[in-house]
């Protein structure tokens, strides 16, 4: 049997969409005949506190559905303060240093990256050890911390975090990337490099369409995610307009986000908001069944960005509400899965909104079932996985 291990920052129990990405890829390759591996922190994500199992613990190994999975120590936090968050990755990145340094490891180790710092570690330890190096790219990083103005271009943060990034590619054996404007970015600095396109496509395999219609009530809009700065779903809570509309916005989730959201909501001054806490992915999924519409927004046009939402809640059957641009835009474009609004113009959201408010709960029943079909036919976990395995990828 062959073996491989995955070096990730986020794995279940923590949600949102890297650590689902990083166990649906740990299962299809355990599904082919792997023995897999995971190396990860202790279980701390998104709130920032140790979960209760993990507490006091210096490190822990536990069987996950046939999954190894060592988690090591971390000083967990989601501080705003920059200090208090470095020292939070500085943590675990001395963790993985030391592991990676002094323990045996599989020939093959996928690195998920970013974060950048952890998988620069990485890389410098297993390229010593001539280890086939597979790096599964998700974000441009320091771009996209350009483009959220987390960094200026002058800095020495920029300038540091453009090294580690070429260093990673240049040392990689191969590459993903989950959007070809990952792969064209790459190939600007390393043209020579193996890169594949590797999306993060849903593995529910669903037979038959399961959402409910339900006549009498409003079209509901949800959100379902992380709260985070790069989401930008504060700011369109406080600029989405439903008044006089037949429609309400429902937000699920947990992140630094989360206190003034509910604050904004329970002021009143948003009635047709509803907030509710982050819950599993299966939980979810049951729950979310009477609902309509998937908005699935982005606080900027981020490069390389293609938020997992669009095939996670297509493949359901979600019509989409596409508010991120970049080649998400295109992608709910070209397969007709629902609506488009440029990045940040509320406005033309908000004419959106009130062309959405006029449809029946036919021409929503109708649309849901186009979407699920198209998206079942065109997003197949297994098949882009058989492709990767032909060609030798893992």
């Amino acid at each position: 049997m062959k073996e491989i291990l995955i070096i990730s920052n986020y794995y279940p129990p923590e949600k949102g969409a890297a650590a689902n990405r990083i166990e649906q890829l740990a299962l299809k390759l355990s599904e082919n005949n792997y023995k897999v591996f995971v190396l990860c922190p202790l279980g701390n994500y998104p709130k920032g506190e140790l979960f209760t199992e993990y507490k006091g613990k210096f490190s822990v190994t536990e069987n996950r559905d046939g999954i190894t999975v060592k988690r090591l120590w971390i000083y967990p936090s989601v501080s705003k303060n920059i200090l208090v968050r470095l020292i939070s990755v500085l943590s675990f990145s001395l963790s993985l240093f030391f592991y990676l340094l002094l323990k045996k490891t599989p020939h093959k180790v996928m690195v998920q990256s970013p974060p950048l710092l952890l998988s620069f570690i990485s890389v410098i330890i297993l390229s010593l050890k001539k280890k086939k190096l597979i790096i599964n790219i998700s974000d441009l990083w320091p771009l996209a911390a350009i483009e959220l103005n987390a960094l200026k271009k002058d800095s020495f943060s920029y300038k540091f975090s453009l090294f580690m990034e070429q260093f990673i590619y240049k040392k990689a054996t191969l590459l993903l990337g989950q959007s070809n404007e990952i792969i064209t970015h790459i190939h600007s600095f390393f043209p020579e490099k193996s890169c594949y396109l590797y999306r993060n496509f849903p593995n529910h395999k669903v037979a038959k369409m399961e959402l409910i219609v339900t006549e009498k009530q409003p079209i509901k809009l949800f959100y379902a995610g992380l709260l985070g700065i790069a989401q930008g779903v504060l700011e369109l809570c406080q600029k989405i307009d439903l008044e006089g509309l037949n429609l309400e916005l429902h937000v699920f989730g947990d992140g630094v986000e989360k206190n003034q959201i509910e604050a904004l909501i329970s002021s009143e001054k948003k009635k047709k908001i509803f907030f509710h806490d982050m819950i599993n992915r299966d939980d979810l999924h049951k729950k979310l069944k009477s609902y309509d519409i998937a908005i699935v927004p982005l606080k900027v046009r981020i490069y390389g960005s293609v938020p997992s939402k669009i095939f996670e809640y297509g493949s359901l059957g979600f019509p989409i509400l596409y508010f991120g641009g970049g080649e998400g835009e295109t992608i709910v474009e070209e397969n007709h899965l629902g609506w488009v609004a440029t990045v940040g113009d509320y406005t033309e959201l908000n004419t959106k909104l009130k062309t959405i408010s006029e449809y029946s709960k036919l021409d929503i029943e109708k649309l849901k079932e186009s979407v699920w079909k198209t998206c079942n036919s065109i997003f197949d976990l297994d098949k882009q996985m058989k492709h990767l395995l032909n060609e030798n990828v893992f």
